[in-house]
């Protein structure tokens, strides 16, 4: 099997810090080498895989202002598309834009869906679903207007998280700050516990930021910014609970299964993919809001931590999700899918 893995360039594969659909498809081409599938991963010149790696971008736009966006996206689709033919199959990880392509290449091509930003951009994913095979990251997060081959759950590097079965005495917060993640209701499930609250990622609205975050900092609450890998297993490790308080319906949610994998269990509302990830009093909670997440805190702290590890272990590998984005493919390329 010869697979072409097409990343987006916003971030390295993988990325430094930040970069969820990046830091997937690193995992998934890895994992994928490790099955002893060709893989070839088109993505920024500076990435790092174990793959042959592709591309004309040479580094992500996040990062260096002179690289344009919507250009060097653009450019980045159509070379690795213009390289369809040498390919079994073309899995795109970068959204509805490479969709056009699709019906100008006899290569299949199979579009991972990390979630919709918004239903305007539905009419691209509609128009195209005769030329791709379409893969949820969730249930939750299928759109019933169009039609899937699978659905496959994120996996992470097991080895990357360090399982921990005591924790420190603070509670974390760990994601983009944005009213869709909840960052003020954890300052105030952490303030009416008593616990410390530690804040970990970009900052995506930066008046929410001023507003409802930055006035609550000092002793008892601490913004560390976007962290790298090191520094998010100590944190998720040392936590004794990671508060997803969401208000959006949640396409999946890496930082979840990150804190399953320290062993560190999960008090999350029950948006969009969260039911299926969080089991109710085996690795977390589900709350309908800041009253319940008080109340049941205490009983979720306790929870048996190497049994939230093993969990992790058992749903949420790398191994697990390369071998069915493999049987996604096999389907495909053998007329099936």
């Amino acid at each position: 099997m010869n697979v072409a893995l097409l990343a987006p360039i916003a971030w390295r594969v993988p990325p430094r810090h930040y970069g969820p659909w990046e830091r997937v498809v690193s995992l998934l081409a890895e994992g994928l080498v490790d099955l002893g599938v060709d893989v070839t991963l088109f993505a920024t010149l500076d990435s790092e895989t174990r793959a042959t790696l592709d591309g004309v971008c040479p580094r992500p736009y996040e990062e260096d202002p002179d690289i344009d966006a919507g250009v060097w996206s653009a450019l980045h689709i159509g070379y690795a598309m213009e390289r369809a033919g040498r390919f079994d199959v073309v899995h795109n990880h970068f959204d509805f834009r490479p969709l056009t392509y699709a019906g100008l290449v006899d290569t299949p091509v199979v579009t991972t869906i990390h979630g919709f930003s918004s239903e305007r951009i539905l009419p691209a994913y509609r128009a195209y679903a005769d030329r791709t095979r379409y893969v949820s990251i969730s249930d939750a997060d299928r759109h019933p207007a169009l039609p899937y081959a699978a659905t496959v759950w994120h996996g992470i590097d097991l080895e990357a998280f360090t399982p921990r079965t005591d924790a420190d005495d603070y509670l974390l917060f760990f994601g983009r700050i944005h009213p869709d993640k909840g960052a003020a209701d954890a300052i105030e499930v952490a303030r009416r516990a008593g616990r410390r609250l530690v804040l970990a990622g970009i900052v995506q609205d930066e008046g929410y930021f001023r507003e409802a975050v930055e006035p609550h900092l000092g002793e008892r609450v601490e913004y560390v910014g976007s962290v790298g890998p090191a520094e998010r297993d100590r944190l998720l490790g040392g936590a004794a609970a990671l508060l997803h308080l969401i208000h959006f319906d949640e396409p999946f949610g890496l930082s979840v299964v990150e804190a399953f994998a320290c062993g560190t269990p999960v008090v999350a509302r029950p948006r969009g993919s969260m039911p299926e990830l969080v089991r109710d009093g085996v690795d977390g909670a589900l709350v309908a809001g800041v009253d319940e997440a008080v109340e049941r805190l205490p009983e979720v702290v306790a929870l048996d931590r190497a049994a939230i590890r093993e969990g992790a272990e058992t749903r949420f590998s790398r191994e697990r999700m390369a071998r069915e984005y493999l049987a996604v493919y096999e389907q495909i390329v053998g007329g099936a899918g």
